[in-house]
């Protein structure tokens, strides 16, 4: 009867989880229809493109293939045309930006929606299989019904239903980071070769999706010596022994192995998409771009040896590029030098009202606060107290209670390494341009939160008492606690459903009630936290809503302003002045651009006066809004 009602139970928690997962991915669907290409579509589109119908890697090669190449396949299959003839693919270095222009708005009519939507469904297909991996991590952890919860507060994040539908390596970094950890934990637990198999090829398939899961290398060496500290202990041998050095051995060996399998798939992939790339090609494309990293070009005998310094690897990098077995080697490295280079050089960014380059240590902590949901912030906070509290109950030595926890606990404490090391590593980069870079640690926070409730609400205290009057107060006390904890969790759930419904479908720019909600939250922090370009389809159905034949657009995003406004568009900045003086009597700017020209500077940061917009004094009210993100001025009634 037991095992019936738990195949009852069971089936009941998969019904559920397929439910979420409709309506999440209805919700990504019709909202990606919606939208134009964002920013970085315009370069990652092409760049797939390239890689599956020409084999081809010269374009894009900071961010790995597997998105971008899996999103392509079905555009490859519909048979869309793409132009290896334009001098962006022939001559240019890199010429992504103009061969997303190219391919998607240029060479195949008027597709470019049609492109841009099939290309987005892996995407969507990629976001759900990390809300599957969710509930199966959490299922270990909490069991089934328990596990639906941080399911469902990932699959209604609105920050995941937004980049969830993009073809960007934001949702790839989290399905990765988190399936690589779940099978390397998957294989602590048991070390057989299958699972060492497995934890080698989610390693690498975690490789191939963002460059940023090299941290796994120094996170899994971490994990082994804490593990065997751990089993050495358990076993009462001297750390110093040879039982425990060959055990130690032994684990490196194995997680050695799954590196070696990992990079071995990482070998292939880039084996296969730079077989047509002609190796003279890859060697000068690498060597430009490399040209200026640490300290530009240097021979390897004096980068590595003479004068040893970061500019070793990058000789060896354009050393390896025409090299015929490895330089698929070449390609990966110089993609994860580009990142490196891109990561201490800074970005542009608006912050809090102000505009510089340099980075704030606090800004990912204070955009998570404006940009999570106040309903899933109560979940973490409650779980958090709740966790502290039982930790702060344990009378034990400090060391004492973190071995025990340690011990009895260690996917959990793999889990909040995992987070705050990500996190110290992100607050530390001066790469300030969205929330999206540390969302791949969100889901993981959900799970430790619903841990943690879970044990708050069905913990049972010892009654002591042998009077049945008390026992009987116990228990209705017991029964209306538990309740009340369950009914508070109930109404937060709810109340994310909520959030969720009335932000449609301005999922990008949501902000919760403190960050401003969807219509202020730009006042805070713009890029890919508010405006990524997704609203021009909107300005052109506004446009001819209005029978408006003449109208300047500054426009920030991926798509093309011609393609959809034709010969109604003047493209427009700053610099031009007040669009009246050309007879023009509306004009649409991306609040992107706005907040940065209006914005108050960082000591040492400098924009030139012409680009600050000073003819538009009250820029917080336009005339119109288009979507979230743009923003429309009549001339004669500013």
């Amino acid at each position: 009867m037991q095992n019936f009602l738990q195949k009852i139970s069971d089936r009941t928690s998969i019904f559920v989880l397929i439910l979420i997962l409709i309506f999440s991915g209805t919700l990504m669907i019709i909202v990606s229809k919606q939208e134009s290409a964002i920013m970085d579509e315009l370069a990652h589109i092409p760049a797939g493109q390239g890689y599956v119908s020409q084999l081809d890697y010269r374009l894009n090669p900071e961010h790995p293939p597997l998105l971008k190449a899996l999103s392509q396949l079905p555009v490859f299959i519909y048979g869309f045309n793409f132009p290896t003839t334009q001098p962006a693919w022939t001559n240019e270095t890199n010429g992504q930006w103009e061969m997303g222009d190219q391919f998607i708005y240029r060479a195949n009519g008027q597709n470019a929606d049609k492109i841009i939507f099939i290309s987005r469904l892996f995407p969507i297909i990629l976001t759900l299989l990390l809300v599957i991996l969710i509930y199966i991590f959490s299922s270990k952890l909490i069991g089934k019904k328990w596990a639906l919860i941080p399911t469902f507060l990932t699959a209604l994040s609105p920050s995941i239903l937004a980049h969830g539908h993009y073809v960007t390596t934001d949702i790839a970094a989290a399905f990765g980071f988190i399936s690589a950890l779940y099978f390397f934990l998957k294989y602590l637990k048991e070390s057989t070769t299958k699972n060492i198999i497995f934890a080698g090829l989610f390693f690498g398939i975690a490789q191939l999706l963002k460059f940023s899961t090299v941290l796994l290398i120094p996170l899994f060496i971490f994990y082994i010596i804490i593990f065997w500290l751990i089993k050495t202990k358990e076993k009462n041998e001297k750390i110093f022994s040879l039982p425990a050095f060959k055990s130690l051995v032994n684990h490196l060996w194995k997680l050695a192995k799954i590196f070696i399998i990992g990079f071995l798939l990482v070998w292939f992939v880039y084996f296969i998409f730079t077989l047509n790339y002609p190796v003279e090609k890859q060697k000068s494309d690498t060597q430009t771009i490399l040209n200026s990293f640490a300290g530009g070009p240097k021979t390897i005998s004096q980068a590595c040896f003479s004068s040893p310094s970061l500019r070793c690897l990058a000789e060896i990098t354009i050393w390896s590029s025409d090299k015929p077995v490895i330089r698929g080697f070449g390609q990966y490295a110089l993609g994860v030098l580009m990142v490196m280079q891109r990561a201490s050089g800074g970005n542009s960014s608006y912050f809090l009202g102000n505009l510089g380059a340099g980075g704030w240590w606090y800004y990912f902590p204070v955009v998570f606060l404006l940009k999570e949901p106040l309903p899933s912030l109560l979940i973490i906070f409650i779980g958090l107290i709740a966790s502290l509290f039982r930790f702060a109950k344990n009378k034990e030595k400090l060391w004492k209670r973190l071995y025990q926890y340690i011990q009895n606990n260690f996917e959990l404490f793999a889990i909040i390494v995992m987070i705050l090391f990500y996190w110290l590593y992100s607050m530390k980069s001066p790469l300030n341009i969205g929330y999206r870079h540390i969302m791949l640690t969100v889901p993981l926070i959900y799970i430790l939160a619903i841990y943690s409730i879970k044990k708050w609400i069905t913990n049972i205290e010892i009654q002591k008492s042998n009077s049945i009057a008390s026992q009987i107060f116990f228990v209705i006390k017991k029964i209306f606690t538990t309740s009340l904890k369950l009914s508070i969790l109930i109404v937060l759930c709810l109340w994310l459903l909520l959030e969720v419904f009335f932000a449609y479908p301005y999922y990008l720019s949501y902000y919760n009630q403190i960050g401003g909600g969807i219509w202020h939250g730009y006042k805070y922090v713009t890029d890919s936290n508010y405006d990524w370009g997704q609203d021009l389809i909107r300005l052109e159905t506004f446009v001819k809503k209005n029978n408006i034949d003449k109208i300047g657009v500054d426009y920030f995003g991926g798509g093309d302003i011609f393609y959809y406004l034709g010969t109604k568009v003047v493209p427009w900045n700053s610099a031009k002045g007040d669009p009246k003086n050309e007879n023009i009597q509306w004009i649409a700017i991306s609040v992107n651009t706005l907040a940065s020209a209006k914005a108050k500077l960082e000591p040492g940061y400098y924009i030139n006066p012409q680009d600050e917009y000073a003819w538009i004094s009250n820029w917080e009210k336009p005339y119109a809004r288009i979507g979230t993100s743009i923003f429309v001025y009549k001339i004669n009634n500013k």
